[in-house]
């Protein structure tokens, strides 16, 4: 398995961009399809986008669709979150996540490596 850890949240305006930043440590990076999750204050934790392994593929839940973008660099065992056209509703904690199980990216229960969460506050 991997280990990661998040980085790059901060306090932005509303149509502000943020990048997030996912580092991860341990073997076979590359053999894990990455993703992220957000949990706002009082609500559940819910997918925001995932990708493959290679890259190849990604997936947005509708809430992000066409405004954020998910990227990763195996070769530097990162994975990032590019956040454009922030909104309040975006506020809330971020994770990285990782598995090495196939289907059910946006599945919770199917990640098996979590960071510890970045604060992203969308604010004027």
């Amino acid at each position: 398995q991997v280990q990661v850890a998040e980085s790059g949240g901060g306090v932005v305006p509303p149509g502000g961009s943020l990048r997030l930043s996912c580092s991860a440590s341990g073997r076979a990076f590359s053999r894990h399809i990455m993703a992220w999750f957000r949990q706002p204050a009082g609500a559940e934790r819910e997918f925001v986008a995932a990708i493959t392994w290679n890259g190849g593929r990604a997936y947005y839940s509708d809430a992000v669709e066409g405004r954020f973008t998910i990227s990763r660099d195996n070769a530097r065992s990162a994975a990032y979150l590019q956040m454009d056209s922030l909104i309040p509703d975006d506020t809330a904690l971020y994770y990285c996540a990782a598995t090495r199980r196939n289907g059910g990216w946006d599945d919770r229960d199917q990640y098996e490596s979590w960071g510890q969460g970045t604060q992203v506050t969308v604010s004027s």
